[in-house]
């Protein structure tokens, strides 16, 4: 354990390990997030609504291995959760729960969800899901995050990937307006983390983490918020270019869009930690409204 979190430990009462503590690790509500992509995923990707074994086991498998994934994210950043106030009460960073521990609960849960995905599921939706979670809390967690101040861009790719397994769940392949969800969310990604980058500028810099308002300020953050909230704006009107969704979600996606690009003008031009919080949490709201309009669409007109 490190000086930083014996201290905490010390500060901290001690109290019986629970339940809960081991679900503060799995973050459930990023893994919510990530379950209604996928759940919308698998509702876009045929006409009528899935069988419920399918909504049931696809999404548990997913959430299994996403928990897990996120509990590796706790161990590897034991050190840099201690330094930051929104992180430094979690349970491997207080002590609470013994890296160890958290490792094994990890590999049980990856085990359980790839033997859900394996055999109730298929085995392509299995193996995506897998790659998903080596690509975060391998590539992103381990290496990309200190390495580069692109690293939220580069390693987007993993959280992107729900509305793919959600999908691939149902038919069983790879297709077009599958991708299309996931670079939509890839696209999202920047702007959201780099919102909170600059409210959270100081902590990453004590960590050490290079993220972009700490490495190049934050005028060139907030102008490429900016730049990728177009690119976002541009690629969530292309389920409706080509045809996968129709009216209802034009309007919904164009207005939802055009709101984001204001708060990320209004940031570019008032550089304030209060308007990048407000953007960091409309982000949440734009994403979750977006699919919903993008399911209600389909629904309308299948």
């Amino acid at each position: 354990m490190s000086e930083q979190a014996k201290a905490l430990a010390v500060q901290t009462p001690r109290r019986a390990i629970s339940w809960h503590d081991f679900l503060e690790l799995t973050k459930p509500k990023v893994v919510a997030l990530m379950i209604l992509t996928s759940v919308i995923g698998m509702l876009l990707a045929a006409p009528g609504v899935p069988g419920w074994d399918v909504l049931l086991f696809g999404n548990l498998g997913i959430a299994l291995l996403a928990g897990s994934a996120a509990v590796v994210n706790h161990v590897v950043d034991q050190k840099i959760d201690t330094v930051m106030a929104r992180t430094r009460r979690r349970p491997v960073a207080t002590g609470r729960i013994a890296a160890f521990d958290a490792i094994l609960f990890a590999t049980v849960l990856a085990c359980a969800g790839m033997a859900i995905l394996i055999t109730l599921i298929n085995p392509l939706t299995a193996w995506l899901t897998l790659a998903s979670l080596v690509g975060y809390a391998g590539i992103y967690t381990l290496f990309l995050k200190r390495a580069t101040p692109q690293n939220i861009t580069i390693g987007g790719l993993a959280g992107a990937m729900p509305p793919l397994l959600g999908w691939t769940a149902v038919t069983g392949q790879v297709e077009g307006h599958a991708l299309l969800l996931v670079l939509i969310i890839f696209a999202w990604t920047p702007p959201h983390f780099w919102a909170l980058a600059i409210h959270r500028k100081e902590e990453y810099a004590k960590a050490g983490i290079p993220m972009l308002p700490v490495t190049h300020g934050n005028r060139y953050t907030e102008l490429h918020i900016l730049l990728y909230t177009l690119m976002l704006l541009a690629a969530s009107l292309l389920p409706f270019v080509t045809g996968m969704s129709g009216g209802i979600y034009l309007v919904g996606a164009t207005a939802l869009g055009l709101r984001f690009l204001q708060y990320a003008v209004r940031l570019l031009r008032g550089d304030d930690r209060r308007v990048a919080l407000k953007t960091f949490k409309y982000s949440i709201t734009y994403l979750m409204a977006l699919f919903v309009v993008l399911l209600v669409d389909h629904f309308v007109f299948f």
